[in-house]
């Protein structure tokens, strides 16, 4: 009997046995791949039905299995890709590519990295929303928010939730999921112009359009890079369109907002606000604090991190979370190399003294204005950079605003996102204010050209 109509005649049974919600979740979209040596091999759409099958359903599946066969097999559940790669190319062939015609044809390939998972992302105040948002796409790619776009600063952890969505989705399903940089995909297009053994380059446009989109998720990090490449602008427009039509989930990371990204073309950056944007903002002190204890948890040390130590940290390296985590690692073989000395507070400003120094001197200017107009008014920083609306705390934050969009280079949703996270709008606001009372008030005028000084920034 076909295996089709075989399997028909078993969903016919089984369904009689269920509710429809459970018949629908673990059934509907499963298919008999073949019958053979006393085996019922299974395909299934996602590796939780493979557990709970197995786990819930499978005397059931063998009784009707008999029923419709007269024969009781042995029940292998498997996915689709599992099933491709029995199907793969012999072991003298690579891999990742074949040759055909002289062209590259990869394989399916993720290039994701296993390690940036959901679970071990570190979830606070200032990224919970994006975390959310994340996970959101991961469970419904291509119908809850496409596309997504990602954007902050560096070191935050944008590419650890692009890669976390992928590997949720791959992990969870049989859709084809790809993470590229946008350097990547420059080089991938640049290739177009090369020419194959006929002398023709239809099989390099081929396998770019295979490789794009021939997909159901598409990861794109630092899409800021394609702002001096034209041509590779209009490629990824149409990419974009033909996934977007086909409801295939985007995702796009940037260090700063679509709004200015001001070197792409204005169709891009108006599609990339289809979605959703989210902003991840710095890590506050708590959420420092929560990563370096994983970090330290993670790792295992012999030697006992005090919490005076990790407090020390977390309040003076900033706020990259790889400089964060490359402190413990530092802190733990200036231990190594004295001797095994036991990490104190001491010890610790001893053998961070230059990676502090480095990392405070590459803090963004915004930092430093941020002190400087703090200690002006006796207010701290933390102050101005709350939601406290008191005035003598909201009019030194809307003349640190005004210094840090005159005296710096940083946009207006990058300043939004170092006064805690304000809308860009709310700094928009403050620096016209502030221009405005300069013309009028001289006393504000000479606090502002002190401060300008004292900040030394040209």
């Amino acid at each position: 009997m076909n295996v089709d109509i075989l399997w028909s005649n078993f969903l016919s049974q089984i369904k009689d046995e269920l509710t429809s919600l459970s018949f629908d979740t673990w059934f509907k979209d499963t298919k008999l791949y073949k019958l053979e040596n006393g085996k019922a091999y299974i395909i299934v759409p996602m590796p939780i039905h493979k557990k709970h099958l197995s786990d819930n359903y499978y005397n059931l599946i063998t009784e009707k299995l008999n029923d419709v066969t007269n024969t009781n097999f042995e029940l292998i559940f498997l996915l689709n890709e599992e099933i491709e790669k029995d199907e793969s190319p012999p072991d003298n062939i690579n891999k990742n590519q074949v040759i055909n015609d002289g062209v590259p044809q990869e394989f399916e390939k993720t290039n994701l990295k296993s390690k940036y998972t959901f679970e071990n992302f570190i979830v606070g105040d200032t990224n919970k929303f994006a975390q959310a948002a994340a996970l959101s796409v991961a469970e419904n790619p291509g119908h809850m928010y496409n596309p997504l776009f990602i954007y902050g600063n560096s070191g935050l952890g944008k590419t650890h939730l692009m890669h976390a969505i992928g590997n949720y989705i791959t992990n969870n399903s049989n859709r084809k999921v790809l993470y590229v940089t946008s350097d990547q995909f420059i080089q991938d297009f640049i290739g177009i112009n090369k020419k194959d053994d006929k002398g023709t380059n239809f099989n390099y446009v081929d396998f770019f359009k295979k490789k794009y989109r021939n997909i159901d998720v598409l990861i794109i990090d630092d899409i800021q890079f394609l702002g001096g490449a034209t041509q590779t602008q209009q490629e990824f427009f149409h990419t974009f369109n033909s996934l977007y039509n086909d409801s295939k989930q985007i995702i796009i990371s940037s260090d700063r907002s679509p709004d200015d990204l001001k070197l792409l073309e204005d169709r891009l950056r108006t599609r990339f606000c289809w979605g959703l944007t989210v902003n991840i903002f710095p890590p506050d002190f708590t959420l420092r604090t929560e990563i370096l204890k994983k970090k330290i948890a993670a790792g295992d040390f012999e030697k006992d991190i005090p919490d005076d130590v990790i407090e020390y940290i977390a309040s003076n390296i900033g706020t990259d979370v790889r400089q964060l985590e490359g402190s413990i690692t530092r802190l733990i073989a200036y231990s190594t190399i004295m001797g095994g000395a036991d990490i104190t507070l001491d010890l610790a400003i001893e053998a961070l003294k230059d990676f502090i120094s480095k990392g405070m001197g590459e803090k963004n200017n915004i930092h430093r204005i941020q002190k400087i107009v703090s200690d002006y008014f006796q207010i701290s920083v933390e102050d101005i950079k709350s939601k406290k609306r008191s005035s003598n705390i909201s009019f030194p934050r809307q003349i640190a605003m005004y210094l840090c969009r005159n005296m710096t280079s940083e946009s207006f949703p990058k300043i939004g996102t170092e006064f805690g996270g304000k809308d860009h709008t709310t700094v928009m606001h403050s620096c016209e204010k502030i221009e405005k009372e300069i013309k009028v008030n001289k006393d504000l005028e000479n606090i502002i050209e002190k401060l300008k000084k004292d900040i030394g920034v040209v």
